[in-house]
């Protein structure tokens, strides 16, 4: 072919757009994994490797159900993809995994794994976050991370104590489900761990709470393609009505998430006075309290069948009185709601204490005579800083402005300039 032929083929194809992890697998020299892309991600990867445009459609879904229905991990299993392509997917393409650095299960069954995701550049070693399994005896609740670190400093949280290193991408929040199937055998066929408490359910993974580090309406985009994934029929098929996003409340984005991501919601409220949870939730000082709550009175969906859950934090001598629980009454009028009541659970250099169990339970029937559902979360995984609050990963924080040139696709050599020098 001639120089001018070639030239002409390559405007002739397809462009096709790079995912984050195509482009972190580019600077890195090595294969991206398939593993937690979106179908129109799928679709770009198999049109980068020349598979025609009469077969995308029907390869993307034999993929699809591959991966996220039968949970593979070798192309080579894919029986029903031809020979060819199978060859040239594991030459360019991986099924890997973020990898399970650890894992500790607690007295009570709960499970919690520090996951380390690929690098994302030359100065990156691999961000870790943590995931949370919560089993009952009929279901089993799935904590995910949507931020490597938090921004929000919420005075409570320990998360709030690790810096924020950067949004986790679309994938590596999927792949926090595929990664937690694995662990308890929940694909078809697959045998379930005898250590700990797992459900004897068709499901081990029943729910989702996006509960873990960070603010999932801070990396909008990426949490709503991911449960786009997670909740396709043909693949992870989990209800959106199993799927809860919390917010401490970014205002602008709770309209927007109950109409593109259509969750459950529950909102990080804590305190009723804008004084103290300026101090306990610092993002009040630009949202406060009445906004929030116009912003919940306004989520696409809300009726009694689809309450919001508000969480409330219950700290000694703080947020806990009686005057608390009637103002607490008094602000929610009007809004299908239930009251999720925490025990503070501690953890290593907290000011806090957790409320007597008296002052808990006089809380509550304040809240439930007023006519709603108050009821008071179990601590779970308290022993392994597991519970509410607890979680933080020890993950060191990506260079500004290599990992702004990585998200713009900038070039190896932009990122080594732009680390260069960088203390």
């Amino acid at each position: 072919m001639s120089i001018a032929e070639s030239a002409s083929a390559r405007a002739d194809a397809p462009f096709v757009e790079k995912t984050p992890e195509m482009i972190a697998a580019t600077l890195r020299g090595d294969q991206p994994s398939l593993v937690g892309l979106t179908r129109a991600q799928l679709k770009d990867a198999l049109a980068s490797i020349g598979v025609p445009e009469r077969e995308l459609k029907m390869r993307v879904s034999q993929l699809w159900h591959w991966i996220y229905h039968r949970g593979a991990r070798d192309f080579a299993d894919m029986l029903n993809v031809s020979k060819h392509l199978r060859a040239d997917l594991a030459t360019r393409f991986t099924l890997d995994r973020p990898e399970v650095v650890s894992e500790q299960i607690s007295v009570d069954g709960t499970r919690k794994w520090l996951i380390r995701m690929q690098p994302v550049g030359p100065h990156d070693k691999g961000a870790e976050i943590e995931a949370v399994y919560i089993p009952e005896s009929d279901r089993g609740t799935l904590c995910v991370s949507s931020q490597v670190g938090c921004t929000l400093t919420c005075s409570f949280c320990h998360t709030g104590t690790q810096r924020l290193v950067r949004n986790l991408t679309a994938a590596e929040i999927a792949a926090q489900i595929v990664v937690a199937r694995d662990r308890l055998g929940d694909w078809p066929g697959a045998v379930r761990p005898t250590d700990g408490l797992v459900p004897d359910a068709d499901r081990a993974v029943s729910n989702i709470v996006l509960m873990g580090m960070g603010e999932p309406l801070y990396n909008f985009e990426n949490v709503r393609d991911a449960m786009e994934v997670v909740t396709d029929g043909e693949g992870l098929s989990l209800s959106r009505r199993r799927i809860t996003l919390s917010t401490s409340g970014v205002v602008p984005n709770i309209v927007r998430a109950g109409e593109e991501i259509n969750s459950m919601l529950a909102i990080s409220l804590h305190a009723v006075r804008d004084d103290l949870r300026n101090t306990l939730v610092p993002l009040n000082k630009k949202y406060p309290i009445k906004e929030l709550l116009e912003a919940c009175r306004n989520y696409p969906g809300l009726s009694n069948a689809r309450r919001i859950t508000f969480e409330y934090v219950m700290l000694k001598g703080v947020n806990d009185s009686d005057a608390d629980a009637r103002e607490l009454v008094r602000l929610l009028k009007g809004i299908p709601a239930k009251i999720n009541l925490i025990p503070f659970n501690p953890w290593p250099g907290t000011k806090y204490e957790c409320s007597d169990w008296d002052r808990i339970e006089a809380f509550s029937e304040i809240v439930f005579r007023a006519g709603y559902a108050s009821p008071v979360r179990t601590p779970r995984g308290r022993d392994i800083l597991a519970a509410c609050g607890q979680l933080k990963s020890e993950t060191e924080k990506l260079r500004a402005r290599a990992r702004l040139m990585l998200e713009t696709g900038i070039g190896a050599e932009g990122v080594y300039a732009a680390g260069a020098g960088e203390e």
